[in-house]
């Protein structure tokens, strides 16, 4: 069974949900960056856009790595990494932009609103 925790952001307030399956087999295999309708987990009228996640490990869903494997790359300032003095570089894992039965996390901010507020729709369930 695969279960992930849906972080929901919306303009001035976040919200966090945990879905199962079959709501979470609509997520597998989406990359970051395409959107997702509501309905799948209950908000009818919304369109929610993933903007990233992480895995198991804690590592983040990096958008220009494709696939859904772990990797270790070279980066410098930038995505996953501040460095503490300029110019300076390390070697970090990352996982790739697909979201798969490694994804712990999704994060998804709102594209389009619905007829409902969406503390409505979420306190409710």
């Amino acid at each position: 069974m695969v279960e992930f925790k849906l972080v929901i952001s919306e303009v001035a307030k976040s919200f966090a949900r945990t879905v199962g399956d079959p709501q979470s087999a609509g997520f597998l295999g989406k990359r970051i960056g395409e959107s997702v309708g509501g309905e799948l987990i209950g908000l009818t009228g919304y369109t929610l856009k993933i903007t990233g996640g992480t895995d198991k490990s804690g590592f983040p869903l990096r958008p220009d790595l494709p696939g859904a494997r772990q990797q270790r790359l070279f980066v410098g300032e930038g995505f996953g990494f501040e460095a503490p003095r300029h110019g300076m570089r390390r070697r970090r894992s990352f996982r790739g932009s697909q979201i798969s039965e490694d994804t712990v996390q999704i994060n998804l901010i709102v594209d389009q609103k619905g007829s409902k507020p969406l503390a409505e729709l979420l306190a409710a369930s």
